[in-house]
């Protein structure tokens, strides 16, 4: 890592994982295999961003880690890339085995639970497909039936809410960390008594 950490891949560990790290490496990682339109690509510190973005307006309840688990809800991707979901599911079993080990050691970095409960990584997958849909039909080329199809309709979203213009990456960088900073000071601010919660409006 250009922090100077050595992360082993196969058991990574929490101590010698860094946000520096996690921002510089997904705001330089392509979603869409790059195959996007405009001056840059849109990177997944970005789509980070947009899914955290929707997470908010689509749930009215949330703690503070519910939020941060949803920002890093890509982050291992910034050692291992982004895969598109078709080879994926070719890779199979041990791509995820390596990304749940990342998540957990992540999480564990920041003081997180090593994986958010099935409650909350639905109300994220949830988002992920909303920021998805409208990545493939503002950016990627897909018609808006293609994209319903595949991710769904979403209601209450509209493209105009969410940062979809591709950035330098070293805007999305920047963003992404002053992001997670951000709901750094919530959780500092906030009781440790609240629990992990999610009552989601129909996205």
């Amino acid at each position: 890592m250009l922090s100077g950490r050595r992360l082993d891949l196969l058991d990574p560990s929490p101590l010698d994982v860094e946000l520096s790290d996690i921002a510089h490496g997904l705001a330089r990682v392509a979603r869409w295999n790059g195959q996007t339109v405009g001056d840059h690509a849109f990177s997944v510190a970005q789509h980070c961003l947009v899914v955290e973005e929707i997470f908010r307006r689509c749930n009215s309840k949330y703690s503070a880690n519910d939020l941060q688990m949803t920002l890093l809800h890509d982050a291992p991707e910034y050692v291992i890339g982004d895969m598109i979901s078709p080879f994926k599911a070719v890779v199979g079993g041990g791509y995820k085995l390596v990304e749940h080990r990342l998540e957990a050691a992540i999480h564990l970095r920041f003081g997180l639970p090593a994986h958010p409960t099935a409650n909350l990584k639905s109300l994220i997958k949830k988002a992920d497909c909303i920021a998805a849909y409208f990545e493939a039909t503002e950016l990627a080329g897909f018609s808006r039936g293609e994209a319903v199809k595949i991710f769904g309709q979403p209601r209450h979203i509209t493209a105009d809410m969410l940062p979809l213009g591709p950035m330098p990456a070293t805007e999305a960088q920047r963003r992404f960390s002053e992001r997670f900073e951000a709901i750094e000071q919530l959780r500092a601010q906030e009781p440790a008594t609240k629990k992990t919660a999610g009552k989601a409006s129909t996205p």
